[in-house]
């Protein structure tokens, strides 16, 4: 199975007087423009999605709408999962993971550093190997589900995913 792992994108600062409670952060101007980059490239490499799986936050699933948008797949299908919120235990998800036997790749939209223990979890590592920026992807080959057993096939910045779709 392939595991796309997708930080959201660049958000509202908590410091902002406009700031709204933390679920309810949402993408800014930029951060909606640079993700839509981000996954025009990951649709110019012929990604095929089989399932999307946001946090319930507001930032979370805008990036996953916008992904969805630029690989055909439907925003009514994306799924909330509160399994991707900060503070998660990432063996629970892979658990909730395990029960897609028929898809071949899942796409998950959250938080630093939850994703990063998601994706040391799934290498089978006791702490972070990586640190994705906002609007990153990591994609993990899954051997196993649950326990994880995986590998990282790579790892891209959202800046060469953009260069990917021009």
């Amino acid at each position: 199975m392939q595991l796309y792992i997708v930080r959201h994108g660049i958000a509202i600062d908590r410091e902002d007087p406009k700031c709204p409670p933390d679920p309810e952060r949402y993408l800014t101007e930029e951060g909606v423009e640079k993700t839509k980059g981000v996954a025009k490239g990951l649709a110019a490499l012929g990604v095929t999605p089989g399932l999307f799986v946001s946090s319930p936050y507001t930032r979370a699933l805008q990036t996953a709408e916008i992904f969805a948008d630029a690989l055909d797949y439907s925003r009514q299908k994306i799924r909330r999962s509160e399994l991707l919120l900060p503070g998660a235990e990432p063996t629970l998800l892979f658990r909730e993971l395990a029960k897609e036997k028929q898809v071949s790749s899942i796409f998950l939209f959250g938080h630093a550093p939850q994703l990063d223990d998601v994706i040391a979890a799934a290498l089978g590592a006791k702490k972070h190997l990586t640190a994705l920026k906002k609007a990153g992807v990591a994609l993990i080959e899954l051997k196993r589900i649950s326990p994880p057993m995986g590998t990282l096939a790579w790892l891209a910045t959202p800046k060469l995913l953009r260069r990917a779709g021009k």
